[in-house]
């Protein structure tokens, strides 16, 4: 009883990490802030399934979580490419 009493603490601070990371992605004053933002909400995700799944006794629930970390991981790289060959471009026809 006090276990599933401390898993809804822990997922109740999780979504309001979630949240205050949320705040960040939408308020964000600079296009790495927001990244970085996205970044922390789907490592919070990932968390917040894994208390979960004990929560529940739900294991499958953890493979779930493991491919959105993956998933999130790969998503972060490709958005950050994608900024970071924009700015060389933006960067070069400044220049040109």
């Amino acid at each position: 009883m006090l276990d599933n009493a401390i898993y809804l603490v822990v997922s109740i601070a999780i979504l309001v990490t979630m949240g205050l990371a949320m705040a960040r992605a939408i308020l964000g004053p600079t296009v790495y802030d927001r990244v970085l933002a996205a970044n922390v909400f789907g490592t919070k995700t990932v968390l917040l399934l894994s208390v979960i799944a004990f929560l529940y006794g739900r294991p499958d629930f953890l493979d779930l979580a493991l491919t959105y970390a993956l998933i999130n991981f790969v998503g972060i790289l490709a958005v950050l490419q994608f900024f970071q060959s924009r700015s060389r471009t933006e960067a070069k026809e400044a220049k040109d």
